[in-house]
This record gives structure tokens, sequence and C-alpha cells, in this order.
């Protein structure tokens, strides 16, 4: 499996403070099945950090992983925030794309008041970048108007769920959104965004078991969501066919009679 979102790298952000942190990441996510993890460290204005810190962490990381005889590989990547994509120039934006291709990471907002986020996508792929929304289903906005995300997939951007949020570490509001956008169709990617290995460990398959009750056949498309979509957006693809959709579970007498109240 490939992890598309994780903050691996030492010291950068709210990751592992340290490198032997990070190989202990690293460690728990070859435990979890996880072969390549692309480290994403945030890009916004919290953080001083840029591509010439990226790629230096991502090489000596795979060398201490290698030392370390763990059998995991880290690819580079970022996070980067709407406003960062804006400031930053195509040359800058470039060097923080998603392996070796021109998928953008970028960070759904957190905040519930409004942004511009049609027109800055927009600019974002008028530049010739293609964009991968990290988290779409903790963002606020989209909670309230989740057809502005489908129209926001309708034009091209991709979404990547964090599998916590399946699992519902972030609570009962945000794994139902997760749950509803893959009913939906609307979900490309099942990353971890681990931060460590204790609190955030890296971990995808729990996600899928997680939702499985509430999405019955999401588990046996695991492959997909984790290797298939992932490999294409690292080498700059576009992505093969999704699996239709799990069906919905049909909804009970007393389900409707709660909803309802």
């Amino acid at each position: 499996m490939i992890d598309l979102h994780c903050h691996i790298l030492p010291g950068l952000d709210d990751g592992p403070v340290n490198f032997d942190f990070s190989v202990a990441m690293a460690r728990a996510a070859a435990d979890a099945g996880i072969q390549v993890m692309v480290a994403t460290p945030h890009v916004r204005d919290d953080y001083d950090v840029g591509a010439d810190d990226i790629e230096a962490g991502v090489a000596r990381l795979n060398d201490a992983l290698s030392r370390a005889k763990v059998q995991v590989a880290v690819v580079t990547g970022a996070e980067v925030s709407l406003a960062k994509a804006m400031e930053l120039d195509d040359a800058a934006l470039r060097r923080l794309c998603l392996g070796s291709g021109d998928y953008l990471l970028l960070e759904s907002p957190y905040r519930s008041s409004d942004v511009d986020l049609e027109g800055i996508l927009a600019n974002v792929q008028d530049r010739g970048f293609k964009v991968v929304l990290a988290h779409p289903e903790r963002c606020p906005i989209f909670q309230r108007d989740p057809d502005r995300l489908a129209r926001l997939v309708n034009s091209g951007v991709l979404c990547s769920v964090t599998a916590g949020s399946l699992a519902g570490r972030f609570g009962s509001t945000v794994r139902g959104f997760a749950v509803e956008l893959v009913s939906d169709g609307l979900v490309h990617d099942v990353a971890s965004d681990a931060h460590d290995h204790l609190h955030r460990p890296p971990d995808l398959l729990s996600g899928f078991e997680a939702a499985e009750a509430d999405i019955p056949g999401f588990r046996s498309q695991v492959t997909w969501f984790t290797l298939t979509a992932p490999v294409a957006i690292l080498a700059g693809r576009t992505l093969p066919p999704a699996p239709d959709p799990p069906p919905r579970p049909p909804v009970s007498r007393w389900r409707r009679l709660v909803d309802r109240l």
C-alpha cells in the first residue's frame, strides 16, 4: 500500500520531533502493510518549510530507514495551504508536487468562514497543476455544502480522505461525512495523515474495516484506493476508472424515524 499523505519528516512541522521517531513511524507503517510513504509536511505560514528542506529530509530519512532495515520507501511531497499555493511561483510549486508527477496536495481549510475555493483551485489548475484535496471530510465548508465539493470533483479535483476519519477518530460528524463521500463516489484516495507512531500512527486498513458496516463492500476496494490510484497520482497520470461505489445499505424504519426527529 501507498500512504499518500503523512507527516513523517522530523522537525519540520507538527510531525515527529527527531529521526528516531520518524523511523519508529515508518516501522509502524511497515507493520500495517504500507510500503511507500509520501512525506507531506505542511507548507503554510506557521511553518517555514521549503522544497530544499523536504528533499534533504527525505534523503536522510531513507538512508536512516535503510540502515535500520525498515522496508519502507519515502518520497517527496507537501501539504500546501491555499494561501501558499497562490503565493508561490510555478517553479516552487512544481517541487512540492507528490512524487514525480504534477499533482499538488492542497489542504482543505478548517475554518467555517467562506473562502474562494473555486477561484483558487481554478488558478492552480490553469497553471498546469492537478489538485488533490487533503481531508475534505474535515472541512466545515464542505460539510455545510457537499454539492460544492461535488462540483469541484466534476472540475477535475481529487479527494484524499483520512483513514482515521472513517474510523471515527475525528468525531461522528466527520465520520458520517466521510462515509457519505465514499458512497457518493467522491473519494479517490485513502491516506493516514499520520503525525507520529503513537497517537496518530500510519494505518490505512482500519478505516476500511470501520466503514464496512456502513458501506458493505468497501473493504474489498482497498487496493484501488491505496495502490492503484496513488501510483497514478505519484506518476502524474490520469487515474484508472474507479470501482463503483458500494451500494448504500437500506435504511431501517427506526433510522428513518430517528432522522425525522
